[in-house]
């Protein structure tokens, strides 16, 4: 109990590590949740402990496999409607689907909002994200949705680095502002890549932006996919003659060849949180420049204001 309130964290199969270790943070035992499948890959859950009158909080990234993720999601919420929940909220710090949140050509879909209608229907009461890729998606939900952001453990664990003479670099146009509130917490300026996409997943650098010479660069981003942007980026900064490349992003989606361009880049270390679990198996073999980050306890946090009805935006005053 917890003002006077039961907490029940559970979790689906997306995340199991991260959210064992949001549960120590908040201090409750992870709930019991069975998510098996029939012999013809149907998703079943089992939640086996009761629920009624409690506040459940489900943790769940929306990561691969993605769309079995979402429709682990949307069950287990149904089925902590359905046993009498008092309040079901859905904790994911990664949100799929959000990179198609406008209408950019004729006839295109707008999955960002389609998915925020899905959880809405399946009966969440509240949504805790993170670092969503268009802070715009925020709107699309019709239910309360609390939006953190890793900005501050990132800047944190480069405050303890000490650089020296840093730049924090945008790789693109939309993630000025994130990499303005990144530099601010850094006291460093920020630089820009200019770059267009000619396809998905493909991009072009036409132009850096800002002063990089001799400089220590830091890419920001929300997540990286298949590491395109930001080693033909690291390679643009260091022709311009920054003398070192960090990259630092929350989501680590790391799809098709990522590990490998990463790991034969120029940038010295790639930063990022356990927001989606990355394989360790897949790491071996890569040149060791790759640097996990904990998100459980500012996640953990933040529950624990929302159990106590506590602002959580002040957690990033």
């Amino acid at each position: 109990m917890i003002n006077g309130e039961e907490l029940k964290i559970f979790c689906g199969s997306a995340n199991p590590e991260l959210a064992e270790e949001i549960a120590g943070s908040v201090g409750v035992p992870l709930g019991n949740c069975e998510v098996t499948r029939f012999s013809d890959g149907e998703i079943s859950i089992s939640i086996g402990e009761s629920v009624r009158g409690a506040n459940a909080f489900l943790i769940q990234p929306l990561c691969g496999p993605i769309n079995d993720s979402i429709l682990e999601l949307l069950i287990i919420i149904d089925a902590l409607k359905r046993a009498s929940a008092k309040s079901v909220n859905a904790v994911i710090p990664y949100y799929a689907y959000a990179r198609q949140d406008r209408k950019t050509r004729a006839r295109d879909p707008i999955t960002a909002k389609m998915v925020a209608d899905l959880i809405t229907a399946a009966g969440a009461n509240r949504v805790v994200a993170m670092d969503l890729h268009a802070g715009q998606i925020q709107g699309f939900f019709n239910i309360p949705l609390d939006h953190l952001t890793a900005l501050p453990i990132i800047a944190n664990y480069f405050i303890e680095k000490d650089i020296k003479n840093g730049v924090v670099v945008s790789p693109d146009l939309g993630g000025v502002t994130r990499a303005r509130d990144l530099a601010n917490r850094l006291g460093m300026p920020i630089a820009i890549i200019d770059k267009k996409r000619p396809a998905p997943n493909k991009s072009e650098i036409m132009n850096i932006i800002g002063d990089v010479k001799d400089k220590t660069a830091i890419f920001i981003d929300d997540m990286i996919d298949t590491a395109g942007t930001i080693t033909q980026g690291a390679e643009a900064l260091i022709n311009e003659g920054a003398k070192e490349v960090f990259a630092s992003c929350t989501h680590p989606v790391f799809s098709g060849p990522a590990l490998k361009r990463l790991s034969d880049s120029c940038i010295s270390e790639v930063v990022y949180t356990n927001s989606i679990p990355v394989d360790r198996g897949t790491l071996r073999g890569v040149r060791p420049c790759f640097k996990v980050l904990s998100v459980a306890q500012l996640i953990g946090e933040a529950i624990l204001r929302i159990q106590k009805k506590h602002s959580v935006s002040e957690l990033f005053d």
